[in-house]
């Protein structure tokens, strides 16, 4: 049978994860469920015990003249398999027992960006973690937030939408390679309604206009349908979107709506 763990104030001294903004005894040593994303809110990374953003001059000193340009969270979620924060919780030397463990290696990994439970899950099994360890840990990272697989597609679908100019289909493929359910994932993509991801489409072609002058008609339409396309929009969407585009330039565009790219 696994030992009880103490979950109750999330002491996180052995792991060595920074400490969060406090529980009800306001100590400031407990991680709650909006702890891990605070990357969300303002782009940044995350933060070191002082309060001081990480990542700074290696010998202490002050930063140059330009700032560095914050992550945006669609930067911070998309590197969710960052080899850095990846490799600083493989490095550390864990507790021997496999619920502190576990426990240590997900705060770890949830220090640098949000993620998901199967992206978790596959990390405590590279980790040789006992499946009975590694249900307890991730179910009790549930029940307190830091695990949540709805606000994780949420924020992705915004972000990578309003970043990326992505649509609902690749927003699908890509949630699900981060293993959130499916349910889940029609419920975020669903936000994005079609009058929205048109007007996407049409900024995107808008901004690759200029790029395609001098082109003709037939490889500025397949060369602009085709960025559409990559980016998840359907074959009809891409051909009229790019044809209106086109025609408000006075290229002809008598072509079959059917033509493909």
């Amino acid at each position: 049978m696994t030992r009880r763990t103490d979950w109750a104030e999330y002491e996180f001294a052995a792991s060595g994860a920074p400490r969060g903004r406090g529980t009800e005894g306001g100590d400031g040593s407990a991680v709650d469920g909006d702890a891990v994303y605070d990357g969300i809110a303002d782009g940044g990374g995350p933060r070191d015990g002082g309060g001081a953003r990480a990542g700074g001059p290696r010998d202490g000193g002050p930063r140059g003249g330009r700032g560095r340009r914050r992550r945006t969270f669609g930067e911070a979620v998309a590197e969710d398999g960052d080899a850095s924060s990846s490799s600083r919780a493989e490095r550390e030397e864990p507790p021997a027992d496999p619920v502190e463990r576990a426990r240590a290696i997900c705060l770890r990994l949830l220090t640098g960006t949000p993620r998901t439970r199967k992206q978790l899950a596959d990390a405590l099994r590279k980790r040789e973690i006992p499946d009975e360890a590694a249900e307890e840990v991730l179910s009790r990272f549930e029940e307190v937030g830091l695990i949540n697989d709805s606000a994780f597609a949420d924020a992705w679908v915004d972000s990578r939408h309003h970043g990326r100019g992505l649509a609902r289909r690749a927003l699908a493929r890509e949630l699900r390679t981060k293993g959130v359910d499916p349910t889940l994932i029609d419920a975020a993509v669903s936000r994005l309604d079609s009058e929205q991801e048109e007007e996407t489409a049409r900024e995107l072609v808008a901004r690759k206009l200029r790029a395609t002058r001098g082109l003709d008609r037939d490889k500025r339409l397949r060369r602009l349908a085709g960025m559409l396309a990559r980016k998840g929009y359907s074959e009809g969407l891409a051909l009229r979107v790019v044809r209106q585009a086109l025609e408000e330039e006075g290229e002809d565009t008598e072509f079959p709506g059917d033509e493909g790219f």
